[in-house]
């Protein structure tokens, strides 16, 4: 599992460091900034309000999702159901705007970067940020997460 983390690190890595300095900013947002921007709001306007249906729409049946504390999970519906019992009531999430990247992948779709802001709703002052890497593919125009890295969590917040 470190091995296949470690590699898909590498790649991502990769190809961020072979697009000129331009394309990595997010000073003048383009048409796929925007898309992938306008995509993760909508996928965690559905995470928030618990519509697993939305929220499965959105992402691959082949979703692998990294996560630091919990480990490693395969595919749509061991997502949906962590989602369910660990997420849904419990934990919202927000995107710290400034923190967002998009970079574009050649041929799949584009690569996603930010730092998100975990709290629980019943608990203002309970609050976290975790980093995350997002792959989403475009499929005809429709866009679906395939992969997720998310790391740098605070075990307190997503202990309750």
């Amino acid at each position: 599992m470190i091995r296949k983390l470690w590699l898909c690190s590498l790649l991502v890595a990769f190809a961020l460091s072979t697009l000129p300095a331009s394309a990595q900013t997010a000073a003048h947002p383009d048409p796929l900034f925007n898309t992938i921007k306008a995509q993760d709001a909508k996928l965690f306007d559905a995470y928030n309000r618990c519509d697993l249906e939305a929220l499965g729409s959105m992402v691959g049946d082949d979703l692998e999702f990294y996560h630091d504390l919990t480990g490693l999970s395969k595919g749509k519906a061991p997502f949906l159901a962590a989602i369910k019992q660990n997420i849904c009531g419990k934990v919202q999430r927000s995107l710290l705007e400034n923190t967002l990247e998009v970079y574009p992948l050649k041929g799949y779709g584009a690569v996603e970067i930010g730092i998100h802001r975990f709290h629980h709703p019943n608990e203002p002052a309970n609050v976290g940020d975790a980093k995350f890497v997002n792959i989403w593919h475009n499929d005809n125009g429709h866009w679906k997460i395939s992969r997720v890295i998310s790391y740098e969590h605070n075990e307190g917040l997503l202990a309750k």
